[in-house]
């Protein structure tokens, strides 16, 4: 396919920002992008696609109308496969309860793992679905699901199972992620640990069910030695590792990511200057989850230090039931714009090109030639105006690959 888009008032690649631009896509990637006066001739016979349509009046010159675009939004670190909800434990917790305690009480993720198991296959796959099509409308083009609701063997392949099919049927690019998220009820820490490194990886590794293994390492997970031995083994059979560090305590799991040369640390609320240092030097990228640090209250990563420490900043949504029931990026950029002091443009980078190499890629979330073509369209002149509208998002359209993705129309999720 060959296709040239033009109509684009303002265009960030992320971090360049061009005015009166015009893209040209073959096969699924920019092969051009630049000035729309610029366009080479060898593309000016391709076909073409004003991004804003026509529109009548003096602020569209010639009956055109020109919109703001940016990359693909790229949402690094989500839990999108799970069922039932915790509405009730929200309620908790806007009460003052810790989700320590509610975890203690055996509610937390177990409520979860319980309708989770309890949901068939195709349940699972109905319901992520229309998650997924809720982000689209977003403009997440490319998102990480993870499995760790299933705890047990058979069940975690369940899971990994209904990522693979969401992968196969969606829109989107999915990255599916093995979860070691607690251990489950009933079994000894030792030989839970054993049975997922000398059997759960290995399988996950030889069926292809999933590209990464991330480990929950903190206060009532798991511990910094367990992790460390999880991760190895993941290594060992050519997975790649993440981490999720230092949310609830320190527990030195981000040194950890940054030796083991992990694609992502994520969460960070109690990371250290010289956490930071090692994820600079080591280029593992540091993810920032905006919605599980206010919905639970804690401190919200520092990612102003962060950047200036020369870490690779990410923003990931965390969508899960408990910690962060949240479906939109946009707001997640906003509350680190807001709380984490980065400005807009850099917020912007985060939630793309940043986000791209916490999965591992870099052609994706980034608008230049040899890129994948991913691209929002903001129904507006003015491409960062999405980051202004709290509480709207003026998202015009959703192109993956050059082509138009339409979310499919939702009046809400089945409950």
């Amino acid at each position: 396919m060959k296709q040239v888009f033009t109509g684009i008032a303002e265009l960030y690649t992320p971090r360049e920002r061009l005015e009166r631009a015009a893209l040209a896509v073959q096969d699924g990637r920019f092969v051009w992008v630049g000035a729309e006066a610029d366009l080479p001739e060898k593309y000016r016979g391709w076909p073409q696609t004003a991004l804003g349509g026509r529109s009548e009046g003096p602020s569209a010159p010639g009956g055109r109308r020109y919109l703001g675009v940016v990359p693909g939004i790229v949402d690094a670190h989500t839990h999108l496969v799970y069922g039932g909800n915790r509405l009730g434990e929200y309620l908790q917790r806007a009460r003052g309860e810790s989700y320590e305690a509610i975890l203690a009480a055996g509610g937390g993720i177990y409520s979860t793992v319980r309708a989770t198991a309890a949901a068939s296959e195709e349940e699972l796959y109905e319901l992520a679905a229309a998650r997924a099509a809720l982000f689209l409308a977003q403009g997440v083009t490319s998102l990480e699901v993870k499995s760790g609701y299933g705890l047990e063997p058979e069940a975690e392949l369940k899971m990994l199972r209904v990522i693979r099919r969401l992968g196969e049927t969606l829109p989107q690019r999915v990255f599916p992620t093995l979860l070691a998220h607690v251990v489950p009820k009933g079994w000894e820490r030792e030989k839970y640990v054993a049975m997922f490194t000398a059997e759960l990886i290995p399988e996950v590794a030889r069926s292809g069910l999933a590209e990464a293994v991330d480990v929950f390492c903190d206060q009532g997970a798991f511990t910094l030695e367990e992790t460390r031995r999880i991760l190895e083994a993941a290594l060992s059979q050519g997975l790649k590792v993440k981490v999720h560090a230092e949310q609830i305590a320190h527990t030195g799991a981000t040194k950890l990511a940054a030796e083991l040369g992990a694609l992502s640390a994520d969460h960070l609320e109690q990371s250290t200057p010289g956490d930071w240092q090692a994820l600079a030097k080591s280029g593992t990228v540091g993810t920032v989850l905006p919605g599980a640090a206010v919905i639970l209250r804690k401190p919200f990563p520092d990612a102003r230090a962060m950047w200036d420490a020369g870490v690779r900043v990410a923003i990931a949504t965390d969508h899960n039931p408990g910690s962060s029931p949240l479906y939109s990026p946009w707001l997640g950029m906003q509350l680190t714009m807001s709380l984490g002091r980065l400005s807009a443009e850099e917020a912007l980078i985060a939630h793309t090109e940043n986000a791209a190499l916490a999965l591992g890629r870099k052609d994706l979330g980034r608008i230049e030639v040899g890129a994948r073509a991913d691209f929002v369209v903001v129904d507006s002149g003015n491409a960062l105006e999405a980051l202004y509208r709290w509480g709207h998002t003026p998202i015009h359209s959703v192109y993956i690959d050059g082509n138009h993705a339409m979310a499919r129309p939702s009046a809400g999720l089945p409950l």
